[in-house]
């Protein structure tokens, strides 16, 4: 083991600073979504508890745009387009902010400062 690295919370520090290939090729695909929120120098709050929910809260949002198309499939019904897109929307943003963002991101969407 390197000198530099002297106890496990280090090892820890330096191992959780690396991104793997795949998350970088998502924030580049991403990145337009990802600079509204991440962009700023103004000061933010953030709790790890922030981005666990905001996960949680995408996912309750893609099962409710599941949920849509399930039906409109069933009832052949095109009315559920408009609900189908705002969930979907609100749902992979959450997401890719959840997922992918910076702190700043997801205190951002919190509306922390």
């Amino acid at each position: 083991m390197p000198p530099e690295i002297a106890n496990h919370k280090q090892l820890i520090a330096i191992a959780s600073n690396r991104t793997s290939p795949l998350k970088n090729t998502l924030r580049k695909l991403f990145s337009p979504l990802l600079n509204l929120f991440e962009q700023g120098e103004e000061p933010y709050s953030y709790r790890k508890s922030h981005r666990v929910v905001l996960v949680v809260v995408g996912c309750l949002f893609m099962v409710l745009s599941a949920g849509l198309v399930a039906v409109g499939i069933v009832f052949a019904q095109a009315a559920v387009i408009a609900p189908l897109l705002v969930f979907f929307g609100v749902g992979l943003t959450a997401l890719v902010v959840g997922g992918l963002g910076t702190d700043r991101a997801v205190s951002k969407i919190w509306g922390n400062k």
